[in-house]
């Protein structure tokens, strides 16, 4: 997909008209919009400029590192309030581009950013092409087994619908039976779907067909033009979507995921970042940054090290 195209796709989300209301209850968490930002607009508020260096944790990098003092990162990009382009269509936001440079600036390095497809960031680690990665990665088993993860927020798998939808809530993935399922290629979304498609047939009803697709504009374009019946995506992504567009409802949570910053298996990098992590929440950088996303629901208490996969509700 072209640049320009791509940019389109996320003005829809991103950068949605003023005029247009919320479609989320203001009571939900993390359907409101960041004190102080209009709806409507994305959030501009500078939370990173004033961190300072810490020493204690920049000492924990290697220290090749610290005399290089730079680190190779890739980014995977797709809608508010992860990671995404500006309107200018070069200008990257979002949480995980304030999180990384923050985490940055208290190590005192300079990350070298170059953004990536979200299915070709994992193996490229473990390959070597970078040092670490962004994009909302939530911690799983599977990954576990090549990938270090040092955590930052708490998210994971909900669903969304058109308002007319008679869709009200997936507590179990058979509700989606007979339904055309949309999510973005490479996931965990994806996996969960695939892996549990077989329970419609199981219980007598019509399987759910699932269309997956390379960015997350393109996944809620398919809702909106009623190609998709159901998206499934992450929450918070989710919850900012339906705040800034018209016409649609977010259906529930399904399971919570730890996220974090993506390193090859093994990293040396890891204890640094975790100690990172942990002095922007003692500076009050941490909550800054997840006020500025509306995102206040995803801390956590404290960052760690690839903790085992979260057990909270799944197929059953």
């Amino acid at each position: 997909m072209s640049r320009s195209r791509h940019s389109a796709l996320l003005a829809l989300i991103a950068v949605a008209a003023l005029t247009l209301t919320s479609c989320a209850d203001p009571a939900e968490p993390g359907a409101s919009s960041a004190k102080g930002e209009a709806k409507g607009k994305t959030p501009t508020t500078d939370v990173v400029s004033s961190v300072k260096k810490h020493e204690p944790a920049a000492a924990l990098l290697p220290e090749e590192v610290r005399k290089a003092g730079t680190l190779r990162i890739a980014a995977a990009t797709g809608s508010p309030p992860g990671a995404f382009y500006e309107k200018d269509g070069t200008t990257l936001s979002g949480a995980d581009i304030d999180f990384a440079d923050a985490a940055a600036k208290v190590l005192g390095l300079e990350l070298k950013r170059e953004v990536a497809s979200f299915e070709g960031i994992l193996p490229a680690l473990s390959s070597g092409k970078y040092d670490l990665g962004t994009g909302n990665f939530g911690v799983t088993e599977e990954r576990l087994k090549t990938i270090d993860f040092v955590t930052y927020i708490n998210d994971g798998q909900g669903f969304a619908v058109r308002e007319e939808s008679e869709l009200k809530e997936v507590k179990d993935l058979t509700a989606l039976c007979g339904l055309t399922v949309g999510t973005t290629a490479g996931t965990t979304f994806e996996v969960t779907l695939e892996q549990n498609k077989g329970r419609c047939a199981e219980e007598g009803k019509k399987p759910y067909e699932v269309k997956t697709y390379s960015d997350v504009a393109a996944v809620w374009l398919s809702l909106q033009q009623k190609r998709s019946d159901v998206i499934m995506s992450t929450i918070n992504g989710l919850r900012y979507a339906v705040s800034q567009q018209e016409g649609l409802r977010f259906v529930n949570e399904f399971k919570r995921l730890d996220v974090g910053f993506a390193f090859k298996k093994g990293t040396p990098l890891a204890p640094a970042f975790q100690a990172a992590v942990n002095r922007l929440k003692e500076d009050g950088t941490y909550d800054r940054i997840l006020e500025k996303w509306g995102t206040t629901e995803s801390a956590i208490e404290t960052s760690q090290i690839s903790p085992p996969e979260l057990k909270g509700p799944a197929p059953k």
